[in-house]
């Protein structure tokens, strides 16, 4: 079976790589035996190569390893399509914060301003790689994880239908550590997720026929030892009765974050940018040290992840089983499978409504439980979102569809409209100078 990751000279490759090498240990059948690699980096492209390649030593039936210089050549037999593009590089992302920070607003990759920005730029290049996708590889499945992950995922949705689904690590995280909390499994737990990519809320956690989370929600203790706890306090979950997804700390806690956010001598985008043009560099320079410098750097990743929001929150350092890295190449993987082989399995994923949430219409991209099989990602019903979780979607749904529709129709009236209703930007005035600054 035969794999093509478009950015793939991107910094977390090898892990979606190391996956694949524990399915070729255990001789999985139907496992990917290719694996092609596309960016339109050749640098960058080369220097993941090392990587892996280094990885792959002494593991039988590693997948091989191929560079595909154009577009069209790495599309062509494949089977999936794993799309990690950063139209724009790390410095468009440490662009866009900078631009929303100097207006007095956030301006995360996903979040806020800078998502509206990002998905302005992302939106026409992932159109045309769907529409590549219906040419040159009808049968393939395609797997987004390019950011803002919902919005790409229901553009590319208008070409290619259930084909492509829209994977995401943070809600894995969470019910991994929601699950470490409770004292149970994470894979023997069972679970009620619903929301939008980076706007979700765990409204259920189950074992063996019990509810766990009225219970967790109630245990400061247990709340104290998880991310979630520590970045949204016990008095405000229990307020919520749910376990938001972390990036929901933008939201409920914009001022302390944005005063974090303000402070802080880099923003996120700044930090990676140098600091991945520093791994590049090296490993350019010197490839029988890539493996090495590429593990110390996505350790150095792992800890400064949401820096903003942990310093709006008391400051406190990650847990070390929270800086495994991944996630997602977890979730790409049990998908492939899922698909490739019957496996049936359930994952969160990014999905057409289809009636889920009766409020949206049915081609609405929403991030939820799945039941995944050979037919596809299959999404569950749930119990009813209640007002504050749906007026939350509803104005990102809005603010979403615009910036889809601004980015095809090159309309710079649609993409004041985005950055304007984001319930992150406080003004039609700062909409408009964010626009004009990011056009310029």
């Amino acid at each position: 079976m035969r794999l093509t990751i478009l950015g793939g000279g991107g910094f977390r490759v090898p892990l979606v790589h190391r996956a694949l090498l524990d399915d070729a240990r255990r001789d999985a059948p139907g496992r990917v035996t290719e694996l092609v690699l596309y960016d339109t980096d050749s640098t960058r492209a080369d220097v993941i190569s090392s990587v892996l390649a280094a990885q792959e030593q002494g593991v039988p039936g590693a997948p091989s390893v191929r560079i595909a210089r154009t577009l069209q050549q790495a599309l062509g037999g494949a089977d999936f399509v794993f799309s990690a593009i950063r139209v724009g590089g790390t410095a468009g992302r440490a662009r866009d914060e900078r631009i929303a920070l100097g207006e007095g607003v956030l301006g995360q990759e996903t979040v806020g301003a800078g998502g509206v920005l990002y998905g302005l730029r992302t939106v026409p290049v992932a159109m045309e790689i769907a529409e590549l996708v219906a040419e040159r590889a009808p049968d393939a499945w395609v797997i987004n994880f390019t950011n803002p992950a919902g919005m790409v995922t229901e553009a590319m949705s208008s070409v290619l239908g259930d084909r492509v689904i829209g994977i995401c690590d943070s809600p894995v995280g969470l019910v991994r550590r929601a699950a470490r909390a409770a004292g149970i499994d994470a894979e023997l737990a069972e679970y009620d997720y619903l929301g939008l990519n980076h706007l979700g809320w765990l409204r259920s956690l189950r074992h063996d026929g019990r509810e766990l989370l009225p219970g967790l929600l109630a245990d400061d203790a247990a709340l104290a030892g998880i991310e979630e706890g520590k970045l949204f306090g016990g008095r405000w979950l229990r307020a919520l009765g749910a376990l938001p997804n972390e990036y929901l700390h933008y939201y409920y806690f914009r001022r302390e974050t944005l005063a974090a956010a303000r402070q802080a001598a880099q923003t996120r985008g700044e930090f990676l940018q140098e600091q991945q043009g520093g791994f590049f560099t090296a490993a350019a320079a010197d490839p029988e040290r890539a493996h090495e410098l590429w593990e110390r750097a996505r350790l150095q990743r792992e800890e400064t992840y949401m820096a903003d929001s942990r310093a709006a929150s008391g400051g406190w350092q990650r847990d070390s089983c929270d800086l495994e890295g991944g996630g997602y190449d977890r979730v790409a993987l049990a998908l492939m499978r899922a698909v490739s082989r019957d496996e049936r399995t359930r994952l969160i994923l990014n999905v057409r409504n289809g009636g889920v949430v009766p409020e949206l219409d049915h081609e609405a991209v929403i991030e939820t439980v799945c039941e995944v099989s050979a037919k596809g990602a299959q999404p569950l019903p749930g119990a009813p979102l209640r007002e504050d979780q749906l007026g939350l979607m509803f104005q990102l749904k809005a603010v979403e569809r615009a910036v889809i529709e601004a980015a095809l129709g090159q309309d710079q009236d649609l993409a004041l409209r985005a950055l304007a209703l984001h319930p992150l930007v406080d003004s039609p005035a700062v909409a408009a100078r964010i626009l004009d600054r990011a056009v310029a």
